[in-house]
């Protein structure tokens, strides 16, 4: 197969599900992991995909695109992981807690288990399936109902009224982008809604927002910087970004993604490529 027309078959499949990994191409195709590497670099080049650490997603650059949950999870995973470790920190046994939708909130609910007697409310059937199956019997899982989105947030009417009701120790809002000029938020309306809910039934409410949501922005604002008590995010946001934030959210986390003491960073988005990475 020419690479061209191994190329166009790449793009149709990033099209069809928004997002594929080296792994499964080199099965799929036949070919060699550097050959699949190269051909993501040449869609890359082209502005055709978007790579990613182990694979290529779709290209978004509109208010209102909105990628799937399997192509979110793509994204950025060892920033996710560290900013949910740093998040965890925070959640005491007894907490009524809320987490909204996303793949950063889902990772920190699989960092929850040592905490005892949680009443959690999501709007994340994964979410809800993440923590009733880590096998504790002392929490409390509440879903709130509503409609699907393609992020796999239950959102709209039946979820707003669900939150409207209830009063939260303490909230995590994983959100799409966040910029000075429009806050923190979402490409999806209904989504918006129902996080607002959500956010307003916090005690106390945390974004969760890794680095690459620095100066993106969806079509809809969630909360503004300065309605959020704590901002965690991980230790690829720029100087200029973090000086920002401090001036305006009440306090910014900034959750290390390197750990082994020699400056060099273990996160993949952020490591030095290898060799043959490289080539």
């Amino acid at each position: 197969m020419l690479a061209r027309q191994r190329q166009e078959m790449i793009l149709d499949e990033v099209r069809r599900t928004g997002a594929v990994q080296v792994s499964d191409l080199v099965q799929r195709l036949g070919v060699s992991d550097m050959t699949i590497r190269r051909d993501l670099d040449a869609l890359a080049a082209r502005g055709a995909v978007e790579k990613v650490y182990g694979g290529a997603t779709s290209v978004l650059d509109r208010s209102t695109d909105e990628p799937g949950f399997e192509t979110k999870s793509m994204y950025l995973p060892e920033e996710k992981k560290a900013i949910a470790l740093r998040a965890s920190e925070m959640v005491r046994p007894g907490t009524a807690l809320g987490l909204s939708a996303g793949t950063t909130t889902w990772t920190l609910a699989r960092h929850l288990d040592d905490v005892a007697d949680l009443t959690v409310v999501t709007n994340s059937v994964r979410i809800a399936d993440v923590l009733q199956q880590r096998g504790r019997t002392d929490r409390t899982v509440i879903l709130t109902g509503g409609v699907r989105t393609p992020s796999d947030a239950l959102v709209g009417p039946v979820a707003v009224r669900t939150l409207q009701s209830l009063h939260l120790d303490l909230v995590f809002l994983g959100v799409h982008g966040m910029s000075t000029r429009a806050g923190f938020t979402t490409p999806n309306l209904d989504e918006s809604e129902t996080n607002r809910a959500l956010a307003r039934a916090a005690n106390r409410l945390v974004v969760l927002a890794d680095h690459s949501k620095w100066s993106t922005v969806g079509i809809s604002t969630i909360v503004g910087l300065d309605e959020v008590d704590v901002l965690v995010t991980d230790d690829g946001l720029p100087e200029q970004a973090r000086t920002a934030l401090e001036e305006r959210v009440r306090e910014l986390r900034i959750a290390p993604c390197s750990g082994n003491g020699d400056g060099v960073s273990s996160c993949p988005s952020r490591r030095a490529p290898s060799e043959e990475e490289h080539r």
